[in-house]
């Protein structure tokens, strides 16, 4: 049986793929994008038909590495009422996410877009590694590290943006 979604840690965006519109309770914006320029042109449209002095920085990144330094960068001027806009693949999205969290961005200052949903980052809880799998929740994949054959988990860790696996049992 299948868990309500909402009761568990794996948010909506990175189940179903998203548009959110921006966030404009804002006073200044960091868009982190990874190859999603029609969200960015939304997000930055309705910003600045919103506010029309926002203070909006966008980032097109092509990796984590990228994404991580936008993010650091920009949170190191960080003023009250910053918002943290990303979208993207859901897999970069919850990494870029994780990072946010770490460094003390709070849920209600983030707002996520997803233009794809598919693959995932599994997290083996039994050797720790993490294996890049197109997969959804339930299904079963072999863990890069290990070998195991890891469930996919309804379980999201917030600080490492990547979905839990543990040993499916074997089939008689």
């Amino acid at each position: 049986m299948r868990p309500a979604l909402d009761l568990t840690s794996v948010p909506p965006w990175a189940t179903v793929g998203t548009r959110p519109p921006a966030d404009t309770s804002g006073r200044a914006w960091t868009i982190v994008s990874f190859d999603a320029d029609d969200v960015v042109r939304e997000w930055t449209g309705q910003l600045r038909s919103s506010r029309p002095d926002a203070a909006i920085r966008t980032h097109r990144v092509r990796d984590d590495a990228e994404a991580r330094a936008a993010i650091e960068l920009d949170l190191a001027t960080a003023v009250v009422g910053w918002r943290l806009l990303i979208a993207g693949p859901a897999d970069a999205c919850l990494r870029a996410r994780a990072l946010a969290v770490r460094r003390g961005v709070n849920d209600d200052e983030l707002t996520v877009a997803t233009i794809d949903v598919g693959v995932r980052d599994v997290r083996c809880a039994h050797c720790g590694t993490t294996t890049r799998a197109e997969a959804d929740l339930e299904q079963v994949v072999p863990c890069s590290g290990c070998g195991r054959k890891l469930l996919v988990y309804y379980h999201v860790s917030r600080r490492i943006g990547c979905h839990l696996g543990f040993m499916a049992d074997e089939a008689p």
